[in-house]
């Protein structure tokens, strides 16, 4: 693809978007909150920012700011003078991030034309800029690199059959040379920026890990939740779309053991979950009803399932597990194991799209993780752990000691924002 290609694509894009508003709340949702974005900001900003060193931190989704947080407040804590932009790509990051204190403005970032590029950098005129994992945008990095942005891109992660590795790949890998530096996820990422003679890149792993490290040593106790569990074996469903409970459903209600399982959906749908609760054989609760009644009366008679209606509590649900099992996998992709592992459970997940996540593969190996066909082979993992809590407590400690292991990565981005920002 050539750049006047690229620029005709993402025009088009832009007109996509909008028609495809007519079908898609998520969408409508990305298209109307760009609406009048560069007047707000030209009117906004600049007062906000005053005399303050911007930086600049953008994530596609939720996922990637998690991932991003770290650096983010760590940058805050070394760097308090700067004023910190946070943007989203997707509405699914924004609509729950929008209100995070850990910056000072965030917004949509806007979409990569010429023009958006320009006029939003001349807005914001970051002093570093931070992208996260796969954000890679010819026009925003062109616009940065001439202003004399430092850009940095971390947690990064490349596969061999990704368009920059392709033989037609030139423009994107043009992309990549904007960049001041790249802190790579792993080992293979490194070596294909090397094949491609990128040399302004090092291996830092993955700041993911440093997050989940951080949540699991702050993480709340919910009472409500131990009252719920009355000592039985408990499993956290994380994350989990209909393509999961399509297979868990069946293997819940034939467990022949005594079991507890919590259900956490990626996204609320009140029909849905009522869908869910009518499948499952044993009594269930929605957690807006139980934490009502808890708050009221405390003792509440036993149930089975309790589903979580809410956003923002997983996190602090996986202390709680024996066992979790991750949803994504039978879908789009594997979601955060990470949350998990680190409070020393086995984990399940499908056995679908899980390859591209190198934590999946890394537990696989270790052997405290298994990627499940089916309903069959679910029930099969979940008789197994419930049956050998002994056993179930080692995988435990190796899903525990693999994160432990793994963190570090922060530190690293850091000591190059320090040598950047220190030769200012």
């Amino acid at each position: 693809m050539s750049e006047f290609l690229y620029q005709q694509a993402m025009n088009a894009f832009s007109g996509a978007m909008k028609m495809a508003t007519l079908f898609s709340p998520k969408i409508k949702l990305g298209v109307e909150g760009r609406k009048g974005l560069i007047e707000k900001l030209k009117a906004v900003l600049p007062g906000l920012i005053e005399t303050r060193p911007v930086v600049w931190f953008h994530a596609a989704s939720l996922g990637e700011f998690e991932q991003g947080r770290p650096v983010m407040e760590q940058f805050r804590k070394e760097f308090p003078d700067y004023f910190i932009l946070l943007t989203f790509f997707s509405p699914s990051g924004y609509e729950i991030r929008k209100n995070y204190s850990g910056a000072d403005y965030v917004c949509y970032m806007p979409l990569d034309t010429a023009k958006n590029a320009r006029d939003f950098v001349e807005i914001i005129k970051p002093e570093i800029t931070f992208f996260i994992k796969y954000e890679f945008w010819y026009n925003h990095l062109a616009v940065l690199k001439n202003s004399g942005s430092r850009i940095l891109s971390f947690s990064t992660i490349f596969r061999p059959d990704q368009i920059f590795f392709k033989t037609y790949g030139g423009f994107y890998r043009k992309m990549l040379r904007y960049f001041d530096h790249l802190f790579v996820q792993n080992e293979e990422s490194l070596k294909l920026m090397h094949q491609i003679n990128i040399s302004a890149c090092s291996l830092a792993g993955d700041t993911r890990f440093d997050r989940v490290r951080s949540i699991a040593s702050s993480v709340r106790q919910l009472p409500e939740i131990e009252s719920f569990l009355h000592n039985f074996p408990c499993l956290v469903a994380g994350s989990v779309w209909e393509a999961d409970m399509v297979e868990l459903i069946p293997a819940l209600n034939q467990a022949e053991q005594p079991l507890k399982a919590i259900i956490a959906p990626h996204e609320i749908e009140k029909n849905q979950m009522e869908n869910w609760r009518k499948s499952l054989s044993g009594k269930s609760m929605l957690y807006s009803e139980y934490k009502k009644l808890f708050d009221a009366f405390a003792e509440i008679q036993p149930f089975d399932y309790l589903i979580i209606d809410n956003i923002g509590m997983l996190s602090s649900l996986y202390r709680y597990s024996d066992i979790a099992y991750i949803g994504g996998s039978f879908g789009s992709g594997l979601h955060n194991i990470l949350e998990a592992a680190t409070f020393g459970v086995p984990i399940l997940f499908g056995n679908k799209k899980y390859q591209k996540f190198q934590e999946a593969l890394d537990l696989i190996e270790e052997g405290s993780a298994k990627a499940a066909s089916d309903t069959n082979e679910i029930k099969l993992y979940l008789t197994e752990w419930i049956n050998e809590p002994a056993k179930r407590k080692i995988l435990g400690v190796i899903s525990e000691n693999y994160v432990a292991s793994q963190t570090g990565a922060t530190e690293l981005v850091m000591k190059k924002v320090r040598d950047i920002l220190g030769s200012k």
